[in-house]
């Protein structure tokens, strides 16, 4: 058994270690003027020193490039940048100077999706494959009737691995940012993981965008690592919230919603069966069902 003094010791390690990570980070004269126009307190800073350290290589790597071609950042033309909230710290990233002409990605965020999906566009998508007929029609008519009175509703896509699921639906949302419309495209696995350690503030944060967002998509829904946590206080509440307010919400999976459902069942018992059900009867007010069957385009 682990001592509640051990426990104390650890924890005072741990901000010591922050600490002289951020110390050590002010050093650099660009880390410094960065975090001083942030106007936060040392200690709130410090919890954020791994991810300001990667805003500071990204601008630095801006300040002498000499267009897309030579970009060093990890999603190319754009530069993780922080913004203040309160007193947390969000981190999005923001279209460098030779990408103000598709200032319209910016209004999709993306949370822990592949950096190629802010480029997918319809113009692009593979047509060939008769077995992508039935979605693309799907895409199209939701494209063509967003503005109208007959808007659809969102779109449950689910099938084999590779398939190109989320590029088809990203597609969609990019096209209608052109319009203005603002979306958010996160990962269901990763986001589940990254609620669960962010602090209180961040997570609430966080929670209330995907909640509100005009258009949203969950991404590989059914690939998570499922607790009760996972599913009763974060998918049924956000999909509760969503249905209320008639927010179209999308979804790519593996798995049929047959499936999906025998997924959320954790231990068996009939309220779990019934905390299951209401995920799904949720998903299904929310979207319409469509299989993508098809060839591994990754392979």
């Amino acid at each position: 058994m682990i001592k509640t003094n051990s426990l104390f010791a650890i924890d005072e390690e741990f901000e010591l270690s922050l600490k002289q990570e951020f110390i050590n980070a002010l050093k650099d004269e660009y880390f410094s003027k960065m975090v001083s126009r942030l106007k936060l307190n040392e200690n709130v800073l410090m919890k954020y020193t791994s991810r300001l350290k990667d805003c500071c290589c990204e601008f630095k790597n801006c300040m002498d490039c000499k267009g897309l071609d030579m970009c060093k950042n990890k999603v190319k033309g754009f530069v993780l940048t922080p913004k203040t909230n309160k007193n947390t710290i969000n981190f999005y990233y923001q279209g460098c100077r030779y990408t103000q002409k598709n200032e319209y990605k910016d209004n999709v965020e993306l949370f822990d999706v592949p950096k190629e999906i802010r480029d997918a566009s319809l113009s692009s998508v593979y047509t060939r494959d008769k077995n992508r007929v039935e979605i693309i029609k799907k895409i199209k008519s939701y494209y063509t009737n967003y503005f109208t009175d007959k808007r659809d509703k969102g779109i449950y896509l689910y099938g084999n691995f590779g398939t190109g699921k989320t590029y088809l639906l990203s597609a969609l949302l990019n096209e209608l940012a052109k319009k203005d419309v603002k979306s958010v495209i996160v990962h269901v696995p990763e986001l589940l993981r990254s609620l669960k350690e962010s602090f209180s503030s961040d997570y609430h944060e966080r929670f209330l965008l995907l909640k509100t967002t005009p258009l949203l998509l969950l991404d590989d829904i059914g690939a998570e690592y499922l607790t009760a946590w996972g599913r009763d206080e974060v998918l049924e509440p956000l999909l509760h919230y969503r249905m209320n307010e008639n927010l179209p919400t999308f979804f790519t999976s593996n798995l049929s919603l047959e499936e999906l459902e025998k997924h959320f069942v954790i231990s068996n018992t009939s309220i779990d069966m019934i905390n299951a059900r209401r995920i799904i009867e949720r998903i299904k007010k929310l979207s319409e069902p469509v299989e993508l069957v098809s060839k591994n385009i990754r392979e």
